[in-house]
Order: structure tokens, then C-alpha cells, then sequence
């Protein structure tokens, strides 16, 4: 574990370079070339890291604690994997005439990962064995209209279909969703919560167990042992990691038996998901419905008639208003001060402490519009759609993390109106760096949807966790997000028996000056980004990947000078090595002439037929077989493009010594 102390330029063999500063415990420094800049995992995690001594051997320790981890984990997913796919499932049966009926009564349009995600269930429904999806997408982009046309598919085959939610507020709600969606069929849809009465409860049971009930939505209630189903055939978990290890192993156990899907608004980071293809299926839905316009937001110092305007439109347009107030002690005073502000409002007041019954209970109330306005912590729910809630006002912001604003933010602006968040700092008080660049960012991020990525990392962080179980969060922290995300991928493969190809190191020094100008890129967050992006093209045998990179920064940073070219072609000439298995090429001064440079490029095996022409077409050139090294002698104008031209009319003879 390294510092990043910023990119810095070095005349090293008579060329000029940009090299990555990495500062180690102790007073340890390394400069990293920017081609090898893959070599190394920039660390995000909500903990300050702790720096390792160079060549120090805590951290290889820190790493085979994780992979043991991580390992065990893999292995377990992978048996489970393995064990459904062998076990005997339902195969659902093509959709039906009533299936395409229903799906054109959606009043929306449907997004194109909403379409995707619906035909990857469906896909997966009509296979032999159990289904175990996850479908990913943040709260009121149509997760929940991709498990209602599920549902519907398992009951047209004569299932039951069991919706598990977290609360009851969104057992209420799904069930108001399925109820008015299915009106039109002969399907009973039935709510087990704990706001019916026993006997009502027991009249739900009993239709489970006689198979009169067809769907049925509610809390972990429905994992008791009294609950029995005629014939489940589907298993819908919404927010899965917000239930308890026990009610986890109960959902677990199912997973060999029926068809399951899991919905979650947590951010899935992409990275993760590509690790997991093919044992957790998962499904991104990740873009915002057309409708859902971007929050304008107003950061700045409290303003008291800001307050009493935003919750007097408010009430005007029949809205209701967030008021998130993260302290307890005095959340009641701040509610008692908003009714001297505006008397007209119905306010309530909501916070973790007070007992689950009367928090439930409240914001039901709140939901059924009984009150304009909820005074409350950040516990406002993250899975919870309340449409008419379209103003956000955050006291305090300063105190929060930039991924709990984006969470809070993404609270309103549900229904097509027009929103609005305040995102308050205390009068005459100075804010701490972080916390100022914080509310820089979101005030100037508006975007909707995956287009907020740096905000929501430390939810990505928890979607990690979420994913692969609880006791993660720890590990991530130990090593980082992205280190993380590599050792579950190599994790998998291994534990799945797949041999994983290495990416071979290759080094190429040339003596000319090839870095990104600061005049050309002046922010050095983005010249790093574009290293980062020309060194994972340059591990590649595909030029067309280097040339992206090229129209990306023309595009982006314009006309690309001299030294930018320089970098470029160096770029290509790896592409060239990675084809043609070299692994290290060194150009330096020629000792004998007094012009010039010498190229050494190895390992290189050429057949004699191929050495005889390469003797002809290049007599200077020198192949030592012994050690598998070419020389080749080349000009001092433009040496990456002539070795690079050598290189590719070589192209049938050089091959690596493998």
C-alpha cells in the first residue's frame, strides 16, 4: 500500500517521461513508469489506508488473508451453482397469449435494460434447472415491473409465486402494485403482514397451503415454519442483505428448489458483476425512465425563507417534503421550529431510535399522505417509493458522505414533476476541505443513474459485501475496492477450474520524449485516466484498441502534440510485441557509429528459411539464437515507427519462443 503523491516528469537516458510518485511508509519512494501503470489498484474504501514498507511483508500477509477469504467464498458459490444447475427444476412454458396481454397494459415505456432484464428472466424461467438472478437498478427504474411479469409467468403455469420484502411498508406497497396490475385476471393476490388480524392471517395461510392464494407478499414472516405452500414456483427477494443471517440460510436452502430472483437498489459495481457471470447471474438496469428529470439542487449556507418557500410549493402543488435532520437529540425542537414556520404544514417526525412498530407506523402515514412533511434522519428508506415526495431538505450536509447525499438525493424526483433538493451548511462556519469538495461535486452532478459513479462508490463497496455476504466489508477495506474485485475473478476461476491465461509483463524503453503535456491535459486526475486507458489498450494484440484511445483524446483534448504521437506509437509497438510474443525491447545508442540507434528485441525465433531472408532484406540485422535476440539497427528520426514497420514486415516469422 502506496501514496499516489501525483504524476511527475523525469529526464532519464536522455528522454523524457512521466513517471507515477509512489511514496511508501518510512520515507520509501518509487517511480512507476506511466506504461506499467496496470501493474498497480488504486485503493478506494471507506477506511484510511495504512501505508506498507517497500519489499515489507505485511501486506503480502494482508492479501493471503483476503484470498483465503475470498477463496472460501468462491468455492461456496460455486458448489451452489453447481448443485443447481444438476438439480431437478421447472421448466416454465413459453409465454402465453395473456403473458403479451398484460405487458401491454404497462402504462410506461419500457427502458432497454428493463427489456433486457425481463428476456434474461424469462430465459432463465424456461431452462431445466432452479433460476438465481439478481436484478440490479436503483429505486423507480422498473425492478419491480420486471418480478411482477415473473410472477405472472409462474402462475400462468398453475405456481404460487412468494414476494419476501424487508418492511412492511413495502409489502403494502407491492401488494397496492400486484393487486392493481392483475386486476384483471383471476389471480388472488394476498398481503401477510402484521397489520392483519389473526384471523385474516390464518385465512392467507390456509390459501397457500389449498393453493387459492397465488401470490403472496410479505415480511420474513412468510420463512416461519407454519407457512406452507400447495406448489411454489417462484421466490421474489427484494433487498435480500437487509434480512438476518437465519432468514438468509432459510432463502439459501430454497435456492436448489425453486426459481428465485432478487431485486436490489444497492449499486452492483460492473466490475464484480463481470466476475460473477455465469455463477450469480445478474442483470443491470441502469438506465432512468424517460420522464424522470434531473434534481435541481441548491447548495449553500441554511436560509430560513428557502425552508418556509420550498415546503410552501410544496403544499401548493399537493407534494410532500424530506427533512432530513441527522441528529436525534434535538430532531423534535427543529420539527417543533418548522410548524412556527410554516402552521399550515402536518409534520411528523421519524428516527432509528424510536420503537420499529411506531416508525413503521409513521411512515405508512407519511406514504398515505397524512403528512406533508417527515422531519427524520438519514433512515428514510432506501428501497421505498413515494412518488409524491419531490423536495429534499438536508440540514447539516456537510456532515454526511458524498454517497449518502447522492442516496438521499435519489429520494425525490420519482414521479415526472420537477424536484428539488437544499443541501444546507451551517451560517458562519468554515468547512473542512473534503466536505466543501463534497458538496461541490453533487451540486455540479445532476445526472440520473449510473452517471454517478465516483459518488457511489463506497455503495459499490457495499453492494460488494452485499453480494458475495455480509463479513466482505472488511475484507474490501483491507485491500481496496478494485484489488478486491481481481482476487474474487481469479477466486472464481480457480474454484470453477478454469486456468486463467497470465498477461505477460513486456517492457519497452526508447529513447524519446513520449509523456502527455500538461498544456495538452492540465488536470493530472485526467492524465492519469488516460494513461491508465493507453496502458490496458497496449496489453492487448489489437491496435484498434490504441487507436480508440487516440480518437478518445482528439475528441476530448484536441489537435495531439508531438510528445502525445510519441506516446501513442509506443502504445502500438506493445499491441505489436503482445501479437508476436516479445517480451522486452531496449533501443539505445549504437557504441560503434556515430549515428543511430540498435533495437534488442526478445524472445524471438525465426526458421532458417526466415533467418536467410531476413539476412537479405535487412543485412545489419542480427538474430543471437543462443538467447532468442534480434538487433536490429534503426534511425534516430522516428525510431518507434521504423521498429514498429521492421516488426509487422516480419509479421510471418515472428513468433514467440513460448
Amino acid at each position: 500500500m502506496a501514496r499516489f503523491a501525483g504524476l511527475v516528469s523525469q529526464k532519464l537516458g536522455g528522454a523524457e517521461k512521466d513517471y507515477l510518485l509512489l511514496e511508501y511508509k518510512g520515507s520509501d519512494r518509487l517511480y512507476l513508469p506511466t506504461d506499467q501503470i496496470e501493474v498497480i489498484r488504486p485503493y478506494s474504501s471507506g477506511d484510511v489506508p495504512t501505508l506498507s514498507r517497500m519489499g515489507g511483508v505485511e501486506w503480502e500477509r494482508t492479501k493471503s488473508r483476503v484470498k483465503s477469504a475470498i477463496s472460501e467464498i468462491a468455492s461456496d458459490l460455486v458448489e451452489l451453482y453447481k448443485k443447481r444447475i444438476t438439480s431437478e427444476g421447472r421448466s416454465f412454458a413459453k409465454d402465453s397469449p395473456w403473458q403479451s396481454e398484460l405487458e401491454q397494459t404497462f402504462p410506461f415505456q419500457e427502458t432497454p435494460d428493463q427489456l433486457r432484464a425481463i428476456e434474461e428472466v424469462k430465459a432463465d424461467m424456461e431452462r431445466p434447472f432452479p433460476m438465481d438472478r439478481v436484478i440490479c437498478g436503483d429505486v423507480g427504474f422498473g425492478k419491480t415491473e420486471v418480478a411482477l411479469r415473473a410472477a405472472f409467468k409462474a402462475i400462468q403455469d398453475g405456481c404460487q409465486v412468494a414476494i419476501l420484502v424487508p418492511t412492511t411498508l413495502l409489502a403494502q406497497q407491492h401488494g397496492e402494485t400486484f393487486r392493481e396490475r392483475l386486476l384483471s385476471y383471476p389471480i388472488r393476490v394476498e398481503v401477510l403482514s402484521r397489520f392483519l388480524t389473526q384471523s385474516q392471517a390464518r385465512k392467507v395461510l390456509s390459501g397457500l397451503e389449498d393453493g387459492s392464494v397465488d401470490v403472496v407478499i410479505g415480511t420474513h414472516r412468510l420463512l416461519s415454519q407454519d407457512v406452507s405452500f400447495k406448489d411454489l414456483g417462484l421466490l421474489i427477494v427484494d433487498e435480500e442483505q437487509r434480512f438476518g443471517v437465519s432468514h438468509k440460510e432459510a432463502i439459501k436452502a430454497m435456492k436448489a428448489q425453486v426459481d428465485i430472483l432478487t431485486l436490489t437498489a444497492t449499486p452492483i459495481p460492473r466490475t464484480l458483476e463481470m466476475s460473477l457471470t455465469g455463477i450469480r447471474d445478474l442483470s443491470l438496469i441502469d438506465t432512468p425512465p424517460a420522464d424522470r428529470q434531473p434534481i435541481l439542487t441548491f447548495v449553500g449556507e441554511y436560509n430560513e425563507s428557502a425552508v418556509v418557500e420550498a415546503i410552501q410549493r410544496e403544499l401548493l402543488r399537493e407534494g410532500q417534503v424530506f427533512f432530513v435532520h441527522n441528529r436525534v437529540h434535538d430532531i423534535e425542537e427543529t420539527a417543533a421550529g418548522l410548524k412556527q414556520l410554516v402552521p399550515d404544514a402536518r409534520i411528523a417526525i421519524a428516527h432509528g431510535q424510536m420503537d420499529e412498530s411506531s416508525l413503521e407506523r409513521v411512515i405508512i402515514d407519511f406514504w398515505e399522505r397524512k403528512y406533508d412533511v417527515l422531519v427524520c434522519t438519514t433512515i428514510v428508506e432506501s428501497g421505498i417509493d413515494m412518488p409524491t415526495v419531490n423536495t429534499l431538505v438536508v440540514d447539516r450536509a456537510d456532515l454526511l458522505g458524498l454517497g449518502q447525499l447522492h442516496q438521499l438525493r435519489g429520494r425525490v424526483g420519482r414521479s415526472g414533476h420537477r424536484a428539488y433538493a437544499y443541501l444546507f451548511t451551517p451560517i458562519d462556519k468554515s468547512l473542512s476541505e473534503e466536505a466543501f469538495e463534497r458538496l461541490r461535486t453533487i451540486g455540479e452532478t445532476t445526472e440520473l443513474g449510473s452517471g454517478f459513479r465516483l459518488a457511489m462508490k463506497d455503495l459499490e463497496i457495499r453492494g460488494a459485501g452485499n453480494l458475495l455476504g455480509t463479513g466482505q466489508s472488511g475484507h474490501v477495506a483491507s485491500v481496496g475496492y478494485d484489488l478486491y474485485c481481481q482476487m474474487v475473478n481469479e477466486a472464481v476461476l480457480e474454484a470453477s477450474g478454469v486456468q486463467e491465461i497470465p498477461v505477460t509483463e513486456i517492457r519497452v524503453e526508447i529513447p524519446v520524449d513520449a509523456y502527455l503535456p500538461e498544456s495538452y491535459v492540465s488536470r493530472s486526475d485526467l492524465r492519469l485516466e488516460a494513461y491508465r486507458k493507453l496502458a490496458s489498450a497496449g496489453e492487448t494484440s489489437d491496435s484498434s484498441k490504441v487507436e480508440e484511445v487516440r480518437q478518445e483524446w482528439e475528441d476530448r483534448y484536441g489537435p495531439i502534440p508531438e510528445e502525445a504521437e510519441k506516446l501513442l506509437s509506443i502504445g502500438h509497438l506493445r499491441t505489436i510485441c503482445v501479437e508476436r510474443g516479445i517480451k522486452e525491447i531496449t533501443v539505445t545508442k549504437r557504441k560503434k557509429m556515430n549515428s543511430g540507434f540498435l533495437a534488442r528485441c526478445s524472445p524471438v525465433s525465426l526458421p532458417l528459411s526466415k533467418q536467410t531472408r531476413l539476412e537479405r532484406l535487412h543485412p545489419e540485422a542480427y538474430l543471437k539464437e543462443s538467447s532468442g535476440e534480434l538487433q536490429i539497427p534503426i534511425p534516430e528520426k522516428n525510431p518507434t515507427g521504423v521498429l514498429t514497420e521492421y516488426l509487422q514486415d516480419l509479421v510471418p516469422v515472428l513468433t514467440a519462443t513460448a
